[in-house]
C-alpha cells in the first residue's frame, strides 16, 4: 500500500487531497499543527493523525520519528502547508511579515523533505509534490488574461516563486526520487476568503494525478489541472 504523507491536511486542499487518495487506496498520515483539527480530519478520512508544525525544527524531527515508529517509510511527501501574507500595497510590508511566509512556505518545505528523506528512500517509488501556485510564475502574473495577474500579494506570490525553482533544484539533486511542483488554481479556500471559482476537488486533481502516477513518471514538472505550466 502506498503510504501518503501530507502537511496542512487538516482543511482546505490538504484534506481534500487525503479524502481523494484515500479513495485510491493510499495510507494517508494526516500532518497538522493543530490536534483537535488534525484528529477530526483524520478521524473523519480514515487516516491517521501526526502532529507537526512545518515551522519548528523540534516538531518536524517528532512528526518523522513517529512515521518511522509506525509505518518504517513513506512513498509520497505533500508539501502543502502554506500561508498568504499581506495582500496590497507592498509599501507596508514589514522583515517580520516576509519570514513569517517563507518560513512556513519555502523553509517549512525544506524542513519537512530533509527531516523525511530517510523515509522517503526506504520506498520503491519515492515521490515529492510540492504545492505552488501559479502566482509564483513570472509568466502567469505577467498575463493580463490571466486572473494572477490582478492580484497584489508579494510575499505570496514571491515564495511561491521560490518554491517552483527549489522543486527544480530537488528534481536535479535528488536522485530516485520524483519531485514536482503543482499549481492548484483558483480554489475557494480558507486561504482567499473562499473567493476562489474552482471546488477543492478541482484544486486537487493536478496532485491527486501526480500522487498515483505509475513508477517512472517524469520529474522536475510544473503542472497544473489541465497540463504542465513552463518554468517561467
Amino acid at each position: 500500500m502506498t503510504i501518503t504523507f501530507i502537511t496542512g491536511a487538516n482543511k482546505g486542499l490538504g484534506r481534500e487531497t487525503a479524502r481523494r487518495l484515500i479513495e485510491c487506496g493510499h495510507a494517508v498520515l494526516v500532518g497538522a499543527r493543530n490536534r483537535e483539527q488534525g484528529e477530526e480530519a483524520a478521524a473523519a478520512l480514515g487516516a491517521r493523525y501526526v502532529p507537526i508544525d512545518v515551522t519548528d525544527d523540534a516538531s518536524v524531527a517528532a512528526a518523522a520519528a513517529n512515521v518511522a515508529e509506525h509505518e518504517g517509510r513513506i512513498d509520497v511527501l505533500i508539501n502543502n502547508a502554506g500561508v498568504h501574507g499581506p495582500v496590497g500595497d507592498p509599501g507596508d510590508l514589514t522583515a517580520a511579515d516576509a519570514l513569517a511566509v517563507l518560513d512556513v512556505n519555502v523553509i517549512g518545505v525544506v524542513r519537512t523533505t530533509t527531516a523525511f528523506l530517510p523515509l522517503l528512500r526506504r520506498s520503491d517509488d519515492p515521490v515529492i509534490l510540492n504545492v505552488s501556485s501559479g502566482m509564483g510564475s513570472l509568466a502567469l502574473t505577467h498575463d493580463p488574461g490571466r486572473p494572477e495577474s490582478r492580484v497584489i500579494a508579494p510575499l505570496y506570490a514571491s515564495s511561491k516563486a521560490a518554491l517552483t525553482m527549489l522543486t527544480t533544484q530537488y528534481a536535479k539533486g535528488l536522485k530516485g526520487i520524483r519531485v514536482n511542483a503543482v499549481d492548484p488554481g483558483y480554489t475557494a479556500t480558507d486561504l482567499n476568503g473562499h473567493s476562489g471559482h474552482q471546488t477543492v476537488a478541482e484544486g486537487t486533481d493536478a496532485v491527486v494525478a501526480l500522487a498515483v502516477e505509475e513508477p517512472g513518471a517524469g520529474t522536475g514538472r510544473f503542472v497544473a489541472r489541465h497540463g504542465d505550466i513552463a518554468w517561467s
